[in-house]
Parts: C-alpha cells; structure tokens; sequence
C-alpha cells in the first residue's frame, strides 16, 4: 500500500524509501565508486569522532573538567555537522552514504574508546589520537578525491583545518611550555 505525496513521487505506507522514476533525474556529475568509497570513509570517522566525542563527554572527570567538557562539546557538534556536509555531498553526487552503526563500528579508522570515567589528562590524549586519526584518513583519501572532484577536496579541507585546530588546542592541555634559554 502506497501513498501519492507528489506527482510521480509514491512513498510506502510503511515510510521506507522506493525508487521513483525520477531517480536522478538531475544528470548531475556521478561520483566514482572510488570517490563514493573514499567520502565514505570520511563519512565513518566523522561520525565515530562524534559518538567516541559524547562518550568522552560523558565520562571525563577531574582537573579542568569544566573547560574539557565544554570543548569536547564543539568538536563533537563539529563532527556531527561535517558528517552530514560529507553524507550531503556524497547524494548530490548520485552516492548513498551509510552512517548505519554497524558499518561505522566496522569501518572506522579510529581506535575504540574505553569505558568508564576517564581522567581529563587521559581524555585530552584520547581525543587528540582521535582527532588526529580522522584527518589522517582525510589526508590519505585528499589527493584522489581533488583529482576527480575538487569541491569535494574544499569541503574536506575546511574539516581538516578545524580538526587540526582542536587537535593542537586539546593537547595543549597536557603540554608544558618548552624552558627559554
């Protein structure tokens, strides 16, 4: 049983997604399934800093909590927003992102997160590998992605660019200025 909602457009009375005959009728440029696969790896470790982000959030105790637990806050809304910009990217290239838990737990690039209460100290270098790990994958898919979609390649360098900024500022909280001569 279906139900019209527009012209031509017919959706299931169940909600689940069917094909209509006007699937990409843009006759946009198609990513590759190289450039699909390597978005899709972006799309994962964003989505997996955002979720290892809220468990660290939830879970951080100690010196400066406050200050680490409000910072951890931005980097998880930055991560949960670039997700989507990746996700959104890939359907207007006529790709289908899967952000579903099962493939970003199989497919993620970054390490798993412990459980429990963490330390600030230990969760500023938890989230600082993190961080790090996510770009690391951005900058392993970068140059293949510029050579077939350049607006793809601009979209991943503000990503790296911010990510880079919260790894370098996490991190300072554990490091010691260097002693002056």
């Amino acid at each position: 049983m279906t139900t019209t909602v527009e012209r031509d457009v017919h959706v299931p009375a169940d909600g689940g997604a069917k094909p209509t005959r006007r699937q990409n009728a843009e006759r946009g440029f198609k990513a590759s399934k190289q450039l699909t696969d390597n978005l899709q790896k972006v799309l994962v470790d964003l989505v997996e800093l955002h979720i290892q982000g809220k468990q660290a959030h939830w879970n951080v105790v100690g010196k400066n909590f406050r200050d680490l637990h409000l910072q951890l806050d931005e980097i998880i809304d930055f991560a949960r927003e670039s997700s989507d910009e990746v996700a959104e990217r890939l359907r207007a290239l006529h790709a289908v992102p899967d952000g579903r838990s099962d493939t970003v737990a199989a497919t993620t690039t970054l390490p798993e997160y412990p459980n429990g209460e963490i330390d600030t100290a230990v969760t500023v270098d938890l989230i600082t590998t993190r961080l790090e790990a996510a770009v690391g994958t951005m900058r392993d898919v970068h140059d293949d992605v510029d050579d077939e979609d350049p607006t793809s390649a601009d979209i991943l360098h503000a990503i790296i660019s911010q990510l880079e900024q919260y790894a370098w500022m996490v991190s300072a909280e554990n490091r010691t200025a260097a002693k002056r001569s």
